[in-house]
């Protein structure tokens, strides 16, 4: 693989990360006159429009057997990741789940070495999980909130963090195949709205077009369809197709760093001493995990896996 690529691959994630960790701003206002069903189904919406428009193209799968994986992937990536973090932030605190959904690259390398055939992760990447969990609680409790145990709440951000696991698990598969990037995320939001559908009738979705025209919402909205949604699921998709699953996973350590500095500049909340510590933390673990050599090959390592 040429430097080029991998370098865009990287740059890439960071993207996705860069606007994933900004998103929360947009999700709180936009709390105000949606539930977070309507707010994830209309996002996804959106971005599933605008993927059509920038490749207005029809994939054309080359095996049936490979639907299968889309539907999975809708379903993992789109759907349940999205419902269970949201459930579980009505039940624990939203610094539990941020610490939680950050082991989601521990689940990765561990999916990735058992069906992928790929890589075993060295003790350099765990350490660096090590390290980076201990930057992101640093940065999660630094605000003065104590860490409080809630089974329900935490048992269901755990799952999300392993729904996260499978869709990049999956995601990865699907890259081998050599569809494109953007075809690939469209239909796999598809069916991540598909399943959606039966939701909204269970968790009363009732959209009020007031609500939706309303400038503040319209763009938070727009910003979350055509940033957070089609581009960023794009531009992750993207680099898990060139770095891999478990060198794209790693990554998420980076959402609380790039969330409490976005809390700075924009809503410009303090940074304490611990937060800082926590964020050099993040990052060392970071670059311990994306380094050469933070995996071992499998002697049974699947060629382009």
């Amino acid at each position: 693989m040429s430097t080029n690529k991998t370098a865009a691959g990287h740059l890439a994630a960071f993207v996705t990360i860069l606007i994933w960790g900004t998103t929360f701003i947009s999700t709180k206002v936009l709390l105000n006159d949606f539930s977070p069903i309507e707010i994830l189904f209309i996002r996804f919406t959106i971005g599933y429009a605008a993927l059509w428009l920038v490749r207005p193209k029809r994939l054309t799968l080359d095996s049936r057997r490979h639907e299968w994986l889309f539907a999975a992937a809708g379903l993992c990536g789109v759907t349940l990741y999205y419902l269970f973090e949201n459930i579980a932030l009505t039940y624990t605190m939203a610094s539990n789940v941020g610490v939680i959904i950050s082991i989601a690259p521990f689940f990765t390398a561990i999916f990735g070495c058992i069906f992928l055939k790929g890589r075993r992760p060295t003790a350099r990447f765990f350490a660096g999980f090590i390290i980076a969990m201990a930057g992101i609680c640093l940065i999660s409790f630094s605000s003065g909130q104590t860490l409080a145990v809630n089974p329900l709440g935490d048992f269901l951000a755990i799952i999300a963090a392993v729904i996260w696991a499978v869709y990049s698990t999956l995601t990865k598969k699907i890259s081998a195949w050599g569809y494109n990037t953007i075809q690939v995320t469209r239909r796999i939001f598809f069916y991540g709205l598909i399943f959606m559908i039966p939701v909204l009738f269970t968790m009363d979705f009732n959209v009020s077009t007031q609500a939706l025209i309303a400038p503040k919402n319209l763009a938070n909205l727009l910003f979350l369809g055509f940033g957070a949604s089609a581009l960023c699921f794009v531009t992750w998709n993207f680099s898990v197709k060139v770095l891999g699953s478990v060198k794209t996973s790693v990554y998420i350590y980076m959402v609380p760093v790039i969330t409490t500095l976005t809390s700075a500049l924009i809503l410009h909340e303090s940074i304490t001493k611990a937060a800082l510590a926590g964020i050099l933390l993040t990052l060392t673990g970071l670059f311990l995990s994306e380094k050469r050599g933070a995996v071992v090959p499998k002697k049974a390592e699947i060629q382009g896996i």
